[in-house]
């Protein structure tokens, strides 16, 4: 999955912890403060429905380890008659 590959380092959350602020009036930067402060509010509802994602489906397929430090596989998957061929 494309998801599980890292973050290029110039992302858009480092490329404005770079921007200078000095040409910003106060009331843009109380706007983007406001922007910004939306944007955490929605990344921590996504984290939270991506951690509860995680936490069914390890309780579905009985994996061990705690979701919330990425777990670990503890056995090897099962395997599928005809389908496996090693």
């Amino acid at each position: 999955m494309d998801d599980d590959l890292p973050r290029p380092k110039g992302d858009a959350a480092s490329l404005l912890a770079k921007e200078s602020l000095d040409a910003y009036s106060v009331d843009e930067l109380n706007e983007r403060i406001q922007q910004l402060e939306s944007e955490i509010v929605r990344i921590v509802a996504h984290r939270d429905k991506a951690r509860a994602h995680r936490v069914a489906a390890d309780a579905l397929f009985g994996k061990g380890g705690d979701a919330a430090d990425g777990g670990t596989v503890t056995e090897k998957p099962p395997t599928r008659p005809g389908l496996d061929r090693r």
